[in-house]
């Protein structure tokens, strides 16, 4: 009796991704400065808030830190712990969008397109992390000349009614990209660098390939120091702390 092989051949075999884009975050080396914060609003166009709307919990800011303290009386100190949009390989923000706008892309990345976004906040309300913000106001006039001109031209203004959150500055990784691939070569280690790694003084930010084992990124995030926020929720983010007790050389 011969064995049935019909659809064997038919099955297809999930390919290893080219790039699995994540970050590691030192909270050994991260001093809480706020330059990573400032970065990302300049580079992403995020709108500048008002007391008032800062005291109501409407700030935009895709990227905050947190305090936390570790320690007995007397010798306590202060940490700082920056979040962001985790990336999550499972993201609870994806499943319950009902036009789709929150989606993983091929990368490995949580996208948010925002001509497609109506404004549900299904998204943040399912975020455990919360880091996705509601556009509430107008913000196109948040700009008042001249500092209109220092918008990035690579990224849009986002409009009232939207969701926003970190999207590693994929507009830096999709120009990398697009380089590499008009020199017929792969994207090296350390050439996509989002504003955020790029602004920190204190290096404590990595940012790279986590496909590529001998990447930066890859290689601290192996490290007996690493950890991910809310890990027992099972959505498996893509980025990685590594909590105090040492300093990894790579």
């Amino acid at each position: 009796m011969k064995n049935d092989r019909r659809g064997e051949g038919s099955r297809k075999v999930k390919k290893p991704m080219e790039h699995k884009w994540g970050m590691v975050i030192d909270l050994d080396r991260c001093t809480g400065c706020g330059a990573c914060v400032v970065a990302c609003q300049a580079e992403n166009n995020v709108a500048i808030c008002g007391k008032q709307e800062v005291g109501e919990g409407r700030n935009m800011h895709w990227l905050r830190i947190e305090r936390f303290w570790v320690g007995e009386y007397p010798d306590v100190r202060v940490k700082f712990l920056p979040v962001l949009c985790q990336h999550c390989h499972d993201a609870p923000c994806e499943p319950v969008c009902p036009v789709y706008a929150s989606y993983h892309n091929p990368d490995g990345l949580n996208g948010q397109v925002y001509n497609r976004c109506v404004g549900t906040r299904y998204c943040g309300n399912n975020c455990p992390y919360a880091v996705r913000v509601f556009n509430f106001h107008d913000h196109e006039h948040a700009w008042p000349p001249p500092l209109d001109n220092q918008l990035s031209p690579d990224i849009t203004v986002r409009p009232r009614g939207v969701m926003e959150k970190c999207s590693f500055c994929i507009q830096r990784i999709r120009r990398a990209k697009e380089e590499a691939e008009s020199e017929k070569r792969l994207v090296k280690d350390g050439e996509v660098q989002p504003a955020c790694a790029q602004t920190c003084p204190a290096e404590a930010l990595v940012f790279g390939n986590m496909s590529d084992p001998e990447s930066r990124v890859a290689r601290l995030a192996r490290s007996p120091r690493s950890f991910r926020l809310l890990e027992h929720l099972g959505t498996h983010p893509s980025i990685n702390y590594l909590k105090g007790g040492g300093r990894e050389h790579v």
